[in-house]
C-alpha cells in the first residue's frame, strides 16, 4: 500500500476518507498510519469510555514523530458535521466559571467514526481534563483528581511508583479509596482518585496541593512537590498543578508520540508495588500489541465502575 492511498470507507453508518495509509508514522518500528488507525480500533471499546464528555486536546505528527508534532485544542477546519464539539474555557485560572463566551470549541471523541477521523489526522496522543460536559455550554465538576508523577533523572518509574504507595495511603485516610494508576507512556506515573460525588474544581485543587506538599514534607529524600526544576534531579515531582479546568492530561490508551511507540497504560496496584520494589525501570513500558494483550487478558484497569 503506497503513502498516497487514498481509501473511503464507511464506520457505523458515518463516511469517512482516510489518507495517506502507507504514511511512516514510527520510523523506529516501522509503524503506518493505517497501522496507527487500527490500534484505535481495536483498542476502541475500553478508550472511548474514558473520552466520552470530554473535550479531547490532540497532538497530532502529520509527518510521523519525527517530523514535528503540534498540540491541537480547537476543532480543526474540515471536520464533518455530524462531529460533536464541545465549549471548553480559555483560561487555566482554577475560579474560571462554567464555560461561557469567550471560548474554544473542542472535539468530543466519544464513537468509533469520530475516533477513526482522529487517528486519520495522525492524531496521535489524546489529552482530556478532569471534568465532563454537565449540558450544552455548561462545565460539570470533577469527578477525579490526578496526580502526575515526573522522575527527575536518575530517578525512573521505580521511585514514582514508590511516591505512589505513600499517595495511595494517604487518599485512603482521606475516604478516596478508589484509585487506579497508570504510565505516562513516557517515563513517570499517573494517579487517579475518583471524586463521588464530584466536587468544585478549587476544591479539588486545594486539597491534591496539600496532599503533595505533606508527602514532600514527610519524604524529602524522595519527594518535591515545587514547580523548580532545580530541585527535582534525583526525586519524584509530584505534579498537583493539573487539578485545574483547563488542564489535560493523556488519555489511558493513549498512544504517545515517542520514537518507538508506547502507550499510556492503566497498571494494578501490584503491578506498582512489584515495579518499586523490582528496581526495574522497563517492567511497565507497554507497546500497543502489549496493550491489546493485556486488555484481552485483565479487561479495563481504568474502570472504576
Amino acid at each position: 500500500m503506497g503513502p498516497e492511498t487514498t481509501t473511503a470507507t464507511e464506520v457505523e453508518g458515518r463516511h469517512l476518507v482516510l489518507t495517506n495509509l502507507g504514511k511512516v508514522l514510527f520510523p523506529e518500528a516501522g509503524l503506518t498510519k493505517a497501522d496507527v488507525i487500527d490500534y484505535y480500533v481495536r483498542i476502541a471499546p475500553v478508550l472511548l469510555p474514558h473520552l466520552a464528555g470530554r473535550p479531547v486536546t490532540f497532538v497530532r505528527c502529520p509527518d510521523g514523530v519525527g517530523g514535528g508534532c503540534f498540540f491541537e485544542k480547537r476543532l480543526p477546519r474540515g471536520a464533518p458535521e455530524w462531529l460533536r464539539a464541545i465549549n471548553v474555557p480559555r483560561s487555566s485560572r482554577v475560579d474560571a466559571p462554567a464555560i461561557h463566551a469567550p471560548a474554544i470549541r473542542a472535539p468530543e471523541i466519544a464513537d468509533l467514526p469520530s475516533l477513526v477521523w482522529a487517528a486519520n489526522l495522525a492524531a496521535l496522543e489524546l489529552h482530556v481534563p478532569l471534568w465532563r460536559v454537565r449540558s450544552p455550554g455548561e462545565r460539570g465538576p470533577f469527578d477525579q483528581m490526578v496526580f502526575d508523577l515526573d522522575p527527575g533523572p536518575p530517578a525512573t518509574i521505580v521511585e514514582c511508583c514508590a511516591v505512589a504507595q505513600v499517595l495511595v495511603d494517604v487518599l485512603a485516610e482521606k475516604g478516596l479509596s478508589t484509585v487506579r494508576a497508570k504510565t505516562s507512556g513516557k517515563k513517570g506515573l499517573q494517579l487517579y482518585a475518583a471524586l463521588e460525588p464530584p466536587r468544585i474544581p478549587e476544591s479539588v485543587r486545594e486539597e491534591a496541593m496539600r496532599i503533595a506538599r505533606a508527602a514532600e514534607r514527610d519524604h524529602r529524600d524522595l519527594v518535591v512537590a515545587k514547580m523548580r526544576k532545580d530541585l527535582r534531579p534525583g526525586k519524584v515531582f509530584i505534579d498537583w498543578s493539573q487539578n485545574v479546568p483547563a488542564k489535560t492530561t493523556v488519555a489511558a490508551y493513549s498512544l504517545r508520540a515517542l520514537a518507538r511507540p508506547s502507550v499510556s497504560t492503566p497498571v494494578t496496584m501490584a503491578e506498582v508495588a512489584a515495579c518499586a520494589a523490582g528496581g526495574d525501570p522497563h517492567a511497565l513500558r507497554f507497546g500497543p500489541e502489549e496493550v491489546l494483550a493485556r486488555v484481552e487478558r485483565l479487561g479495563d484497569l481504568f474502570d472504576t465502575g
